[in-house]
């Protein structure tokens, strides 16, 4: 009789960081976040005088200043505040969008892992 063991062994063999995938994400949520916050803030008519409003808008200048000038500001007047509808903001926040779906495109690992496979026969045989 013939007496066969096999034995496969299958182990991941490459590690890969998402450390950059991480770092892209973070950083986009914030500008997104930020953006958000002056979209909200300008609809809203919020005091530019308030300094986390005008932080806001300091630091979201340098991404939304790119995109003005295309479209005129829609202004509405109500009993205490004034309402801006600034496509700019919108605009810039689709932009950000396509630009940071790019790069994790470009950082992807294109082979996550790399299996290797090793079998192993043990066999007795018999002579007759």
């Amino acid at each position: 009789m013939d007496d066969t063991t096999r034995q496969t062994d299958t182990r991941n063999t490459k590690l890969v960081s998402h450390l950059g995938e991480n770092i892209i994400g973070i950083i986009y949520g914030l500008i997104e976040i930020l953006l958000a916050f002056r979209l909200g803030f300008k609809l809203l008519g919020v005091n530019p005088e308030n300094e986390f409003v005008s932080g806001v808008y300091k630091v979201t200048q340098y991404i939304v200043g790119i995109f003005e000038g295309g479209f005129s500001r829609v202004i509405t007047n109500g009993i205490d505040t004034t309402a801006i509808f600034e496509p700019a903001t919108p605009i810039s926040m689709l932009v950000v969008a396509l630009i940071v779906w790019g790069l994790m495109k470009l950082i992807k690992p294109r082979y996550v892992n790399r299996y290797e496979k090793a079998e192993q026969s043990d066999h007795e045989y018999r002579e007759n």
